[in-house]
């Protein structure tokens, strides 16, 4: 099999998988891989449980078609993406109802409940809303996904990365059960934290467990190639900061 072919029929699996698992309904979702300078993404307006190989569209990473077919209309959130992370080679977008249903709340998914979650996914931040398919959304990720491997897409779905489709899948999968699980801690109205301690020794084996920071390119806030975060260093966002801050005052203060 050559290695177009490969990514052609990973890319069907993975299709496959979300439909399968119910994190896509309809039409909804897309996938695409990066090989080189060439893109392979799902095509617009079909169900993603029933694809074949031939199905997967083609583009540049400007995301202009290359051959035949009709790409996803979320192509420029896929080519967004590549053009931060240096590390990702896949982005899985998919609409899994209950990590959707944090995301149309805004409430990010960033308490170390679950181990798995900790290595695999690290915090998940809810992004601000953009019309699907707009450069508007595109932006959006472009500017969140230097720190993170999942996203949270206000009022949409959500979005992960990987330095393969697979990875990609995982970490969907992943946040999807790591919604499922906050929710019910949330209704039962006990959420148990993992100890610091523990989350400090998670962070130290991602990279060995093969699940290493994120790698940004250009970042606006970082200014270069560099992980954004690491087992000696975490980088917030401003609206993070200010949520630390605005409950430590409302805490401690007098």
């Amino acid at each position: 099999m050559t290695d177009a072919a490969r990514i052609r029929s990973d890319i069907v699996e993975v299709g496959r998988r979300l439909y399968g698992r119910g994190l896509i309904a309809g039409n909804e979702g897309n996938v695409s891989v990066r090989d080189g300078d060439r893109l392979y993404i799902t095509p617009a307006g079909v169900c993603k449980g029933f694809l074949k190989p031939e199905d997967v569209v083609t583009t540049d990473l400007e995301g202009r078609p290359t051959g035949g077919g009709r790409a996803s209309t979320e192509v420029m959130m896929h080519t967004a993406v590549y053009r931060r992370r240096a590390d990702a080679l896949a982005v899985v977008h998919a609409h899994p109802p209950t990590a959707t249903a944090f995301a149309v709340a805004g409430i990010p998914l960033d308490r170390p409940l679950i181990a798995e979650g900790v290595v695999t996914l690290g915090a998940v931040p809810v992004i601000p809303y953009g019309m699907p398919s707009t450069a508007d959304l595109a932006q959006n990720v472009e500017r969140a996904i230097c720190e993170a491997h999942g996203l949270l897409l206000a009022n949409h779905g959500a979005l992960t990365v990987g330095e393969n489709v697979y990875r990609a899948w995982e970490r969907m999968e992943t946040l999807e059960q790591l919604a499922r699980v906050s929710l019910v801690t949330r209704t039962l109205g006990q959420s148990n934290l993992l100890p610091v301690p523990d989350v400090e020794r998670l962070d130290k084996m991602r990279a060995a467990a093969g699940y290493p920071a994120p790698v940004c390119v250009d970042c606006p806030s970082c200014g270069g190639t560099v992980p954004v975060s690491g087992p000696d260093r975490v980088m917030l966002s401003r609206d993070d900061l200010v949520r630390l801050v605005t409950e430590a005052v409302e805490r401690f203060g007098s």
